[in-house]
Protein backbone atom coordinates (compact mmCIF):
# COMPACT_ATOMS: atom_id res chain seq x y z
CA UNK A 1 0.00 0.00 0.00
CA UNK A 2 2.84 2.39 0.80
CA UNK A 3 4.38 1.95 -2.65
CA UNK A 4 1.14 2.87 -4.41
CA UNK A 5 0.98 6.37 -2.91
CA UNK A 6 3.99 7.88 -4.75
CA UNK A 7 2.74 6.43 -8.04
CA UNK A 8 -0.77 7.83 -7.64
CA UNK A 9 0.44 11.31 -6.68
CA UNK A 10 2.20 12.06 -10.00
CA UNK A 11 -0.81 10.69 -11.89
CA UNK A 12 -3.12 13.01 -9.95
CA UNK A 13 -0.79 15.96 -10.57
CA UNK A 14 -0.66 15.21 -14.30
CA UNK A 15 -4.45 15.01 -14.45
CA UNK A 16 -4.75 18.35 -12.66
CA UNK A 17 -2.32 19.96 -15.08
CA UNK A 18 -4.21 18.60 -18.07
CA UNK A 19 -7.48 19.90 -16.66
CA UNK A 20 -5.93 23.31 -16.05
CA UNK A 21 -4.52 23.40 -19.57
CA UNK A 22 -7.91 22.40 -20.99
CA UNK A 23 -9.56 25.17 -18.98
CA UNK A 24 -7.07 27.75 -20.26
CA UNK A 25 -7.61 26.52 -23.81
CA UNK A 26 -11.39 26.78 -23.45
CA UNK A 27 -11.12 30.32 -22.06
CA UNK A 28 -8.80 31.35 -24.90
CA UNK A 29 -11.17 29.81 -27.43
CA UNK A 30 -14.12 31.69 -25.94
CA UNK A 31 -12.14 34.94 -26.11
CA UNK A 32 -11.24 34.34 -29.76
CA UNK A 33 -14.86 33.54 -30.62
CA UNK A 34 -15.98 36.72 -28.84
CA UNK A 35 -13.40 38.80 -30.75
CA UNK A 36 -14.48 37.26 -34.06
CA UNK A 37 -18.14 37.85 -33.25
CA UNK A 38 -17.29 41.45 -32.36
CA UNK A 39 -15.62 41.93 -35.75
CA UNK A 40 -18.65 40.54 -37.59
CA UNK A 41 -21.00 42.70 -35.47
CA UNK A 42 -18.87 45.73 -36.35
CA UNK A 43 -19.25 44.94 -40.04
CA UNK A 44 -22.99 44.51 -39.51
CA UNK A 45 -23.19 47.87 -37.75
CA UNK A 46 -21.29 49.55 -40.59
CA UNK A 47 -23.62 47.95 -43.12
CA UNK A 48 -26.74 49.04 -41.23
CA UNK A 49 -25.45 52.59 -40.69
CA UNK A 50 -23.83 52.94 -44.12
CA UNK A 51 -25.87 56.01 -45.20
CA UNK A 52 -24.75 57.86 -42.08
CA UNK A 53 -21.21 56.47 -41.73
CA UNK A 54 -20.03 56.68 -45.36
CA UNK A 55 -18.39 60.06 -46.03
CA UNK A 56 -19.75 60.31 -49.60
CA UNK A 57 -22.41 58.97 -51.92
CA UNK A 58 -20.94 55.67 -53.22
CA UNK A 59 -22.28 56.28 -56.74
CA UNK A 60 -21.36 59.96 -57.01
CA UNK A 61 -18.83 60.57 -59.80
CA UNK A 62 -16.29 63.37 -59.92
CA UNK A 63 -13.90 63.60 -62.85
CA UNK A 64 -11.87 66.20 -60.98
CA UNK A 65 -11.11 63.62 -58.27
CA UNK A 66 -10.52 60.71 -60.64
CA UNK A 67 -7.84 58.17 -59.56
CA UNK A 68 -6.77 60.25 -56.56
CA UNK A 69 -4.52 58.52 -54.05
CA UNK A 70 -5.66 58.22 -50.42
CA UNK A 71 -5.67 61.72 -49.02
CA UNK A 72 -7.33 63.77 -46.33
CA UNK A 73 -8.22 66.56 -48.76
CA UNK A 74 -8.78 66.12 -52.50
CA UNK A 75 -8.77 68.76 -55.24
CA UNK A 76 -12.44 69.48 -54.62
CA UNK A 77 -11.90 70.00 -50.89
CA UNK A 78 -13.34 66.59 -49.92
CA UNK A 79 -11.61 63.88 -47.89
CA UNK A 80 -10.82 60.60 -49.68
CA UNK A 81 -9.19 58.45 -47.00
CA UNK A 82 -9.03 55.38 -49.29
CA UNK A 83 -8.67 57.30 -52.55
CA UNK A 84 -11.02 57.33 -55.54
CA UNK A 85 -11.61 54.99 -58.46
CA UNK A 86 -11.52 55.58 -62.23
CA UNK A 87 -14.84 57.44 -62.09
CA UNK A 88 -13.92 59.58 -59.11
CA UNK A 89 -16.08 57.64 -56.65
CA UNK A 90 -14.94 57.41 -53.04
CA UNK A 91 -13.45 53.96 -52.38
CA UNK A 92 -14.15 54.07 -48.62
CA UNK A 93 -17.83 54.85 -49.16
CA UNK A 94 -18.18 52.09 -51.72
CA UNK A 95 -16.38 49.71 -49.36
CA UNK A 96 -18.82 50.47 -46.54
CA UNK A 97 -21.87 50.07 -48.78
CA UNK A 98 -20.34 46.90 -50.25
CA UNK A 99 -20.40 45.41 -46.76
CA UNK A 100 -24.18 45.35 -47.02
CA UNK A 101 -24.10 43.21 -50.14
CA UNK A 102 -21.53 40.74 -48.83
CA UNK A 103 -23.22 40.19 -45.45
CA UNK A 104 -26.78 40.09 -46.77
CA UNK A 105 -25.94 37.67 -49.57
CA UNK A 106 -23.79 35.56 -47.26
CA UNK A 107 -26.36 35.30 -44.48
CA UNK A 108 -29.28 34.71 -46.86
CA UNK A 109 -27.34 32.02 -48.72
CA UNK A 110 -26.44 30.32 -45.43
CA UNK A 111 -30.13 30.26 -44.45
CA UNK A 112 -31.17 28.82 -47.83
CA UNK A 113 -28.42 26.21 -47.93
CA UNK A 114 -28.85 25.38 -44.25
CA UNK A 115 -32.58 24.79 -44.50
CA UNK A 116 -32.31 22.62 -47.60
CA UNK A 117 -29.22 20.69 -46.53
CA UNK A 118 -30.33 20.14 -42.94
CA UNK A 119 -33.75 18.86 -43.94
CA UNK A 120 -32.38 16.50 -46.58
CA UNK A 121 -29.53 15.30 -44.35
CA UNK A 122 -31.82 14.52 -41.41
CA UNK A 123 -34.33 12.75 -43.63
CA UNK A 124 -31.61 10.74 -45.38
CA UNK A 125 -30.02 9.68 -42.10
CA UNK A 126 -33.25 8.77 -40.36
CA UNK A 127 -35.12 7.12 -43.22
CA UNK A 128 -32.19 5.30 -44.81
CA UNK A 129 -32.85 2.93 -47.69
CA UNK A 130 -33.68 4.31 -51.10
CA UNK A 131 -34.33 7.78 -49.67
CA UNK A 132 -30.80 7.96 -48.34
CA UNK A 133 -29.39 6.61 -51.61
CA UNK A 134 -31.32 9.10 -53.75
CA UNK A 135 -30.38 12.15 -51.67
CA UNK A 136 -26.71 11.22 -51.43
CA UNK A 137 -26.58 10.47 -55.17
CA UNK A 138 -27.85 13.98 -55.91
CA UNK A 139 -25.29 15.39 -53.47
CA UNK A 140 -22.43 13.49 -55.09
CA UNK A 141 -23.60 14.59 -58.54
CA UNK A 142 -23.56 18.23 -57.48
CA UNK A 143 -20.08 17.88 -55.98
CA UNK A 144 -18.89 16.48 -59.31
CA UNK A 145 -20.46 19.36 -61.26
CA UNK A 146 -18.35 22.57 -61.50
CA UNK A 147 -19.91 25.35 -59.45
CA UNK A 148 -19.15 28.09 -61.96
CA UNK A 149 -21.05 26.24 -64.70
CA UNK A 150 -24.02 25.80 -62.36
CA UNK A 151 -23.92 29.50 -61.53
CA UNK A 152 -23.70 30.56 -65.19
CA UNK A 153 -26.60 28.29 -66.12
CA UNK A 154 -28.92 29.52 -63.36
CA UNK A 155 -28.02 33.20 -63.83
CA UNK A 156 -28.44 32.89 -67.61
CA UNK A 157 -32.00 31.62 -67.09
CA UNK A 158 -33.09 33.84 -64.18
CA UNK A 159 -30.90 36.87 -64.87
CA UNK A 160 -28.40 38.53 -62.49
CA UNK A 161 -30.14 39.80 -59.36
CA UNK A 162 -29.91 39.63 -55.59
CA UNK A 163 -32.40 36.72 -55.18
CA UNK A 164 -30.70 34.77 -57.98
CA UNK A 165 -27.32 35.25 -56.32
CA UNK A 166 -28.68 33.99 -53.00
CA UNK A 167 -30.25 30.93 -54.65
CA UNK A 168 -27.05 30.06 -56.54
CA UNK A 169 -24.78 30.33 -53.51
CA UNK A 170 -27.33 28.63 -51.24
CA UNK A 171 -27.72 25.67 -53.60
CA UNK A 172 -23.94 25.31 -53.79
CA UNK A 173 -23.67 24.85 -50.01
CA UNK A 174 -26.48 22.47 -49.04
CA UNK A 175 -24.34 19.37 -49.63
CA UNK A 176 -22.06 20.10 -46.67
CA UNK A 177 -24.99 20.31 -44.27
CA UNK A 178 -26.61 17.17 -45.69
CA UNK A 179 -23.54 14.94 -45.52
CA UNK A 180 -22.51 15.90 -41.99
CA UNK A 181 -25.98 15.85 -40.45
CA UNK A 182 -26.77 12.55 -42.18
CA UNK A 183 -23.79 10.88 -40.53
CA UNK A 184 -24.81 12.20 -37.12
CA UNK A 185 -28.45 11.15 -37.51
CA UNK A 186 -27.34 7.67 -38.58
CA UNK A 187 -25.60 7.39 -35.21
CA UNK A 188 -28.47 8.93 -33.24
CA UNK A 189 -31.20 6.70 -34.66
CA UNK A 190 -29.42 3.61 -33.31
CA UNK A 191 -29.30 5.00 -29.76
CA UNK A 192 -31.36 3.43 -27.00
CA UNK A 193 -33.46 6.53 -26.29
CA UNK A 194 -34.78 6.55 -29.87
CA UNK A 195 -35.82 2.91 -29.53
CA UNK A 196 -37.48 3.71 -26.21
CA UNK A 197 -39.47 6.59 -27.74
CA UNK A 198 -40.55 4.30 -30.58
CA UNK A 199 -41.70 1.70 -28.04
CA UNK A 200 -43.73 4.34 -26.20
CA UNK A 201 -45.55 5.25 -29.42
CA UNK A 202 -43.66 8.44 -30.30
CA UNK A 203 -44.24 9.67 -33.84
CA UNK A 204 -41.40 10.26 -36.30
CA UNK A 205 -41.93 14.06 -36.51
CA UNK A 206 -41.84 14.26 -32.71
CA UNK A 207 -38.63 12.24 -32.54
CA UNK A 208 -36.98 14.39 -35.18
CA UNK A 209 -38.06 17.76 -33.77
CA UNK A 210 -37.77 17.03 -30.05
CA UNK A 211 -34.78 14.70 -29.91
CA UNK A 212 -32.77 14.54 -33.15
CA UNK A 213 -32.64 18.22 -34.13
CA UNK A 214 -31.45 19.45 -30.67
CA UNK A 215 -28.62 16.91 -30.78
CA UNK A 216 -27.32 18.18 -34.13
CA UNK A 217 -27.82 21.90 -33.48
CA UNK A 218 -24.21 22.43 -32.36
CA UNK A 219 -22.90 20.93 -35.59
CA UNK A 220 -25.39 23.00 -37.57
CA UNK A 221 -24.12 26.22 -35.98
CA UNK A 222 -20.50 25.34 -36.76
CA UNK A 223 -21.27 24.42 -40.37
CA UNK A 224 -23.25 27.65 -40.84
CA UNK A 225 -20.34 29.72 -39.53
CA UNK A 226 -17.91 28.06 -41.92
CA UNK A 227 -20.39 28.35 -44.79
CA UNK A 228 -20.78 32.08 -44.15
CA UNK A 229 -17.13 32.67 -45.00
CA UNK A 230 -17.45 30.55 -48.15
CA UNK A 231 -20.63 32.39 -49.20
CA UNK A 232 -18.96 35.79 -48.82
CA UNK A 233 -16.04 34.68 -50.99
CA UNK A 234 -18.37 33.14 -53.60
CA UNK A 235 -20.38 36.37 -53.80
CA UNK A 236 -17.18 38.31 -54.40
CA UNK A 237 -16.09 35.77 -57.02
CA UNK A 238 -19.36 36.00 -58.95
CA UNK A 239 -19.35 39.80 -58.74
CA UNK A 240 -15.76 39.82 -59.99
CA UNK A 241 -16.87 37.76 -63.01
CA UNK A 242 -19.83 40.06 -63.64
CA UNK A 243 -22.39 37.45 -62.57
CA UNK A 244 -23.23 38.92 -59.19
CA UNK A 245 -24.52 42.29 -58.07
CA UNK A 246 -24.63 44.62 -61.05
CA UNK A 247 -23.20 48.16 -61.21
CA UNK A 248 -23.57 50.78 -59.92
CA UNK A 249 -24.35 48.89 -56.68
CA UNK A 250 -20.99 48.53 -54.91
CA UNK A 251 -19.70 45.10 -53.91
CA UNK A 252 -16.27 43.95 -52.80
CA UNK A 253 -15.77 41.60 -55.73
CA UNK A 254 -16.97 44.20 -58.21
CA UNK A 255 -14.56 46.76 -56.77
CA UNK A 256 -11.65 44.35 -57.15
CA UNK A 257 -12.67 43.73 -60.76
CA UNK A 258 -12.99 47.47 -61.51
CA UNK A 259 -9.54 48.20 -60.14
CA UNK A 260 -7.61 45.33 -61.74
CA UNK A 261 -6.73 47.47 -64.79
CA UNK A 262 -5.29 50.18 -62.54
CA UNK A 263 -3.12 48.09 -60.23
CA UNK A 264 0.07 49.90 -61.24
CA UNK A 265 -1.29 53.45 -61.21
CA UNK A 266 -4.11 53.21 -58.64
CA UNK A 267 -3.48 50.16 -56.45
CA UNK A 268 -5.90 51.28 -53.75
CA UNK A 269 -9.01 50.60 -55.86
CA UNK A 270 -8.55 46.81 -55.66
CA UNK A 271 -6.29 46.53 -52.63
CA UNK A 272 -8.59 47.88 -49.92
CA UNK A 273 -11.66 45.77 -50.82
CA UNK A 274 -9.39 42.76 -51.36
CA UNK A 275 -7.84 43.15 -47.90
CA UNK A 276 -11.25 43.58 -46.23
CA UNK A 277 -12.58 40.51 -48.04
CA UNK A 278 -9.55 38.45 -47.02
CA UNK A 279 -9.69 39.53 -43.36
CA UNK A 280 -13.44 38.93 -43.15
CA UNK A 281 -13.26 35.44 -44.65
CA UNK A 282 -10.33 34.48 -42.41
CA UNK A 283 -11.97 35.78 -39.23
CA UNK A 284 -15.33 34.11 -39.95
CA UNK A 285 -13.77 30.78 -40.96
CA UNK A 286 -11.46 30.74 -37.94
CA UNK A 287 -14.44 31.54 -35.72
CA UNK A 288 -16.07 28.40 -37.10
CA UNK A 289 -12.99 26.35 -36.23
CA UNK A 290 -12.83 27.77 -32.70
CA UNK A 291 -16.55 27.25 -32.23
CA UNK A 292 -16.18 23.63 -33.31
CA UNK A 293 -13.36 23.11 -30.80
CA UNK A 294 -15.49 24.66 -28.05
CA UNK A 295 -18.66 22.68 -28.78
CA UNK A 296 -17.02 19.30 -29.46
CA UNK A 297 -15.72 17.77 -26.20
CA UNK A 298 -13.68 15.14 -28.08
CA UNK A 299 -11.49 17.88 -29.56
CA UNK A 300 -10.74 19.24 -26.08
CA UNK A 301 -9.72 15.91 -24.66
CA UNK A 302 -12.70 15.75 -22.32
Amino acid sequence: MASSTPASAPASTATTRLQAAAGRGARRTRWLIAASAGFVLLLGALAAAAPWVAPHDPTRQSLRARLKAPTLEGPDGRMYAFGTDHLGRDVLSRLIFGTRVSLLVGLAAVVVGGLIGSALGIVAGYRGGWTDTAIMTVADAQLAFPFILLAIGIIAVLGPSFPTLVVVIGLSGWVGYARILRSQVLTLRSREFVDAIHALGGSVPRILLRHVVPNVTASLVVIATLELARAIVLEATLSFLGLGVQPPTPSWGGMVQEGREYLESAWWISTFPGVVLMVTSIVVSRAGDWLRDLLDPTLRGE
